[in-house]
């Protein structure tokens, strides 16, 4: 009996302490909740400009485009709020690879009002199951914002 009591004792051990040390590298919890702000990337030729926390899947709003092109691409919880915007499908079939979830594409042309008013403004109009608000960049997140558009093709600046 004892020949496996203390090797499993020692397991369990060493399995506690590495659990224990691993949670002492974790960040503290400051109990706030993270910030969302506007994050521009690019994957290959597709520049990505998304509202939500940096570095995460938490994303309210993303906008697509490639070079040359006149529409974006968007995807969210949230749409600009514009008569412009085109659902892709009547029915949402593709998956979300974010959430999971049956994915919201639609389109938007990158002249539509409500995007001109974010490249020139950073203010964004958008609604979603919460209702109708805004969406602001601060001068920092305007800068990417501009630099999407101008990554576009667009004139919209």
């Amino acid at each position: 009996m004892f020949k496996f009591a203390i090797p499993a004792v020692a397991a369990l051990g060493l399995i506690a302490v590495a659990a224990q040390s691993r949670a002492t590298d974790a960040a503290p919890e400051t109990g706030a909740a993270p910030a969302m702000g506007w994050h521009l990337s690019h994957e290959g030729a597709m520049a990505k400009l998304a509202y939500g926390v940096a570095n995460s899947d938490q994303l309210a709003l993303m906008m697509t485009c490639e070079p040359g092109q006149s529409q974006a691409v968007v995807y969210g919880d949230v749409q600009p709020a514009s008569p412009r915007l085109v659902k892709a499908s009547m029915e949402s079939a593709a998956i979300d690879p974010l959430g999971g979830g049956l994915a919201d594409e639609a389109r938007i042309p990158l002249r539509a009002p409500a995007l001109q008013k974010l490249a020139r403004s950073g203010k964004l109009a958008v609604e979603g199951e919460a209702g109708h608000f805004e969406l602001t960049a601060d001068d920092k997140e305007q800068r990417l914002v501009e630099r999407f558009f101008a990554y576009c093709g667009t004139d919209a600046v």
